[in-house]
């Protein structure tokens, strides 16, 4: 697999998950995007992802370098904005009856994700009102492409050093205390749940969070996660959700706490493990 395959294969794994992520912390109706490969005029994009669109037309475009918003977005490699789609200037309108037409969209966003240097991926965020979309907006999409990128270049990495030197087998602690995690998650008695728990503990092993904790968070308390997720500090989190940086620190420790966990890398692992992020 050449380095652009593999670029892509892990971009499109990323995208579904980082979308929905863009659509429920911005606030924006409409998201859609997807991966690039090489093009007989430069790289192009294939549109594969959308949530709240009104039809499937977007389905399948293939968006060329140059054209229209994302084709700007790929031939600068950088994020672009416009308010008013159907009279902007600074891009060109092949793409007017799909976006303008079936759509309904006036107000894009679209951010590109650059991994190694190349755009692999571009997210769109959008608008069908007379009020433009917000630099609030925007720079969520910002901070989730940027830890997307950086993601992205990880699992690149840690499949790069698998191929060259391939990892030991787990150790039969190791396997043996994953065996019993599955078998505590998958238990519905609670007193055995409570039993084989404090015996994960004297293995060493962490408990995990129950499904009545994962339950009790609060909307809210998802919010700041998904952006502690994406590598946000507490002051831009803040900025994104209009709270003040004090709330957010309340948010995460009220999220700690029912996660049984006491920092916030490890209450964005934990409600991960639980299917919530």
């Amino acid at each position: 697999m050449d380095d652009d395959v593999a670029a892509r294969t892990v971009v499109d794994k990323l995208l579904p998950g980082r979308l929905r992520s863009l659509q429920r912390v911005s606030g924006v109706p409409v998201v859609f995007g997807g991966s690039t490969r090489p093009g007989r005029t430069g790289r192009e994009l294939v549109i594969t992802r959308l949530s709240g669109t009104l039809s499937d037309s977007l389905q399948d475009l293939a968006v060329h370098s140059g054209r229209g918003l994302g084709g700007a977005v790929l031939s600068r490699g950088m994020a672009c904005r416009v308010n008013d789609y159907a009279s902007t200037t600074t891009i060109t309108h092949e793409y007017d009856r799909i976006v303008v037409g079936r759509e309904k969209l006036t107000s894009i966003f679209a951010v590109p994700v650059v991994v190694r240097g190349t755009v692999h991926a571009v997210l769109y965020g959008a608008v069908r009102d007379t009020q433009p979309i917000g630099d609030r907006a925007v720079r969520t999409a910002g901070l989730i492409v940027g830890q997307m990128q950086r993601e992205a270049d990880d699992l690149l990495r840690a499949e790069e050093r698998r191929k060259a030197s391939p990892s030991p087998s787990p150790s039969p602690s190791r396997t043996a205390l994953d065996d019993l995690a599955a078998l505590i998650r998958g238990t519905t008695d609670p007193s055995l749940r409570e039993r084989l728990t404090r015996i994960q503990r004297g293995l060493g092993g962490r408990p995990e969070p129950t499904a009545g904790d994962v339950a009790c968070l609060a909307p809210r308390e998802l919010d700041v996660l998904r952006l502690v997720a994406v590598g946000a500090s507490n002051v831009e989190i803040a900025g994104a959700l209009g709270l003040s940086p004090q709330t957010v620190k309340a948010y995460l420790r009220t999220a700690m706490r029912k996660l049984n966990v006491h920092n916030r890398t490890a209450a964005v692992h934990a409600a991960r493990i639980a299917g919530v992020l």
